[in-house]
């Protein structure tokens, strides 16, 4: 029997990919401003990560102006965006490549300097994040702010958000689109009990926890169809506040109610990458996503989380998964797929320059074999 590999074709949806190494959704905050909307920089930065027959999952991209949390993030609510985004999707198409986007919602990993009008950030209850520290608008330091509580009739303006997102980025050429139910965000809080305190049919048990993610999901399919809509989940994260006390029998259930919808992929953050780029994070005897959860799903499977070629191709063979994302050494490497499959040496990142700047740290990481830019 002949075990698939890296580069083995495999289908997405209705896609055709010619192998399995896929870009992560990489937070790198150089949109333009004051839009918001992706700019030629972008354009190129994508380019350079496309190859033939590959998946990118574009980085995560605010539903709504009140979504965000940090600066320089492209959104996919405005026109100026949606055409910024169409320029990035042009240009991966042309180099015969597959690209979804990340729809994001923060909820309370945002600071009210961000929300328009200066008001509160929302979450599915008023729990702040505990010890760790945010930046206002401003750049200045701080601790971050207990959320409001989002009113039952509110929700669903929420869900509707992600449906006109899913809307948007259909109309910027997208190939399909990713809802960003991990590492600590709106969708996660909703899922979580440390952060839903709630009494209404959105808290409590663990169905009622769901809710807002099945009704998110839902919203994208019927924009998109089942088979154009990924799910990211982090059962075993501890990013921005975040954990399940016993993450087993939450996580079962979402992947159980999910796994009958048909969606394009389920793609999991390994737990020993947990942190949401925050810092350098490897932890240590944690329990593997793909390998707990795998025997529920039966659609494509993406994980993600400081793999080397060696253990995604291991994965691979072992049917823990059946595509695996790559997310830093796709920052410093933009021809990875080539470097993977011919043994070549992985160029190293420089986590100062992740977010925020301009072409240091972006741009100007060279394919293997090229002159560095000058």
């Amino acid at each position: 029997m002949r075990f698939p590999s890296l580069f083995s074709p495999f289908t997405i949806g209705p896609y055709q990919l010619k192998h399995r190494v896929v870009m992560a959704p990489l937070t790198r905050m150089r949109a333009e401003k004051p839009s918001l909307a992706p700019r030629p920089l972008n354009v190129e930065y994508y380019a350079q990560r496309t190859t033939q027959g590959g998946l990118i999952i574009a980085e995560a991209s605010p539903v709504a102006a009140t979504a965000f949390g940090s600066p320089g993030v492209p959104g996919i609510y405005s026109e100026a965006q949606i055409k910024g985004w169409r320029d990035v999707v042009d240009a991966v198409h042309a180099r015969g490549g597959v690209i979804f986007l990340q729809l994001w919602h923060v909820g309370r990993v945002s600071h009210s300097s961000f929300q328009p009008g200066g008001v509160l950030p929302v979450a599915p209850s008023a729990v702040p994040i505990p010890e760790l520290k945010t930046a206002t608008a401003a750049g200045k330091s701080t601790a971050y702010e207990t959320p409001r509580a989002l009113e039952t009739s509110e929700i669903a303006g929420v869900v509707h958000a992600f449906r006109q997102a899913a809307a948007n980025a259909k109309a910027a050429g997208f190939d399909g689109v990713e809802i960003h139910g991990a590492n600590g965000y709106l969708v996660e809080q909703f899922l979580q009990s440390h952060t839903n305190l709630r009494t209404d049919q959105y808290g409590g048990s663990i169905e009622n926890r769901a809710r807002f993610l099945m009704e998110v999901t839902q919203a994208a399919i019927e924009v998109w169809g089942a088979d154009r809509v990924g799910v990211r989940l982090s059962p075993y994260g501890v990013a921005n506040g975040s954990g399940e006390p016993d993450p087993m029998p939450l996580y079962s259930h979402v992947i159980r109610a999910l796994d009958p919808l048909g969606l394009a992929y389920l793609h999991f953050v390994e737990p020993r990458s947990s942190g949401a780029g925050r810092a350098e994070v490897n932890h240590q005897n944690v329990p593997s996503a793909m390998g707990l959860f795998r025997p529920m799903w039966s659609g494509v499977l993406i994980s993600a989380g400081g793999f080397t070629g060696e253990t995604a191709d291991a994965a691979i063979a072992a049917g823990h998964a059946d595509a695996i994302a790559f997310g830093r050494i796709f920052i410093s490497n933009p021809d990875l797929p080539r470097r993977l499959r011919e043994g070549l040496p992985l160029t190293p990142y420089n986590r100062a320059t992740f977010y925020g700047g301009d072409v240091a740290g972006y741009t100007d990481y060279p394919a293997y074999g090229e002159l560095e830019k000058a």
